[in-house]
């Protein structure tokens, strides 16, 4: 008894520290250790939650010969979070920190790390302005323009908004703006469009997160639709690589458009999604630039939580 008692213990350790350290197959093969469970009955667990994953695969995971990265793959990985008892969205973490891993000396996305920080700094500037939640809006359309200057850099965008309130009394509405790596949040402009003017602006130099109210005018009543639009002035940091947007409630038609000065054209484009700033990148798709007009853009009929955007090489 005490030797078993003694191996849990040991396994449980192991457990704790691949979980925090990684890679992926080591947390995943001391978490399949941890429980006792063979492959076998790990397979039948996943497929009571719907997800079909063989044997093989699931030995070639632990063993690192492969990784999950199919939509159907990383279902499985949630899965198994839950069947061994593992905190949310561990094992995605090291996927994701393992992506990036593999893209170093590749032009650089966001970082889990990066949108991780910038998620916790956000939550903070919402609640100095008294913003929580979805602000009592629910989005039926989001288009959005992205400028792109002929140094390669964020150079603004603008954003053309329209909501239903689902309660009475709302008057106004948050917008993020995130800077690229080393942008200068206080020198970034927020433009009031239509049908909104300026309220409180919030910034934070670390992450280059800036939130500004956009006050309506008038209170919308439960059921009451309202179009504005907004746009931020930056071009304050260096070379920009991807824009993303992320979501955290469902909603209504989603556009994004990046247009490319003439004088900066990328070299390919692609658009991807992720179900988290945790998750590994998925739904990569190439995206042609087009004509005279040096765009690219990705349409999503319904909103859904999580991220997408567009990303692109210089060279």
């Amino acid at each position: 008894m005490r030797h078993a008692t003694e191996h849990a213990h040991l396994a449980t350790a192991e457990l704790d520290t691949a979980l925090r350290g990684g890679p992926f197959h080591v947390a995943l093969r001391a978490a399949i250790a941890a429980r006792g469970l063979p492959l076998q009955r790990v397979q039948h667990h996943l497929s009571r939650h719907g997800v079909k994953v063989g044997v093989t695969s699931l030995s070639y995971w632990q063993q690192g010969a492969r990784r999950p990265q199919r939509p159907e793959s990383l279902r499985a990985v949630r899965a198994l979070e839950e069947i061994l008892r593992l905190p949310d969205e561990s094992l995605i973490r090291l996927l994701a920190e393992a992506d990036e891993r593999a893209a170093a000396g590749r032009p650089a996305g966001r970082s889990y790390r990066s949108l991780i920080e910038a998620s916790d700094v956000l939550d903070r500037l919402r609640a100095e302005l008294g913003w929580s939640l979805d602000g009592g809006l629910h989005t039926l359309g989001h288009h959005e323009c992205v400028r792109i200057g002929a140094r390669g850099e964020l150079a603004g965008r603008e954003a053309h908004h329209i909501v239903r309130a689902h309660r009475d009394g709302v008057d106004r509405f948050v917008a993020v703006h995130h800077g690229d790596p080393g942008c200068r949040p206080h020198d970034i402009r927020v433009r009031a469009l239509e049908n909104c003017r300026t309220g409180r602006v919030r910034r934070d130099q670390d992450t280059g997160v800036l939130v500004a109210e956009l006050l309506f005018g008038t209170r919308l009543r439960a059921g009451d639709t309202f179009l504005f639009r907004y746009g931020f002035e930056d071009g304050t940091a260096g070379p920009c690589r991807e824009y993303l947007h992320g979501f955290g409630f469902p909603g209504g038609q989603y556009a994004l458009q990046v247009r490319f000065d003439a004088a900066a054209l990328p070299v390919r484009c692609h658009r991807f999604a992720q179900h988290s700033a945790a998750a590994p990148r998925s739904g990569r798709h190439e995206l042609p630039v087009t004509g005279p007009h040096h765009c690219v853009h990705l349409v999503e009929p319904r909103i859904r939580p999580g991220i997408v955007g567009i990303g692109w090489d210089w060279a």
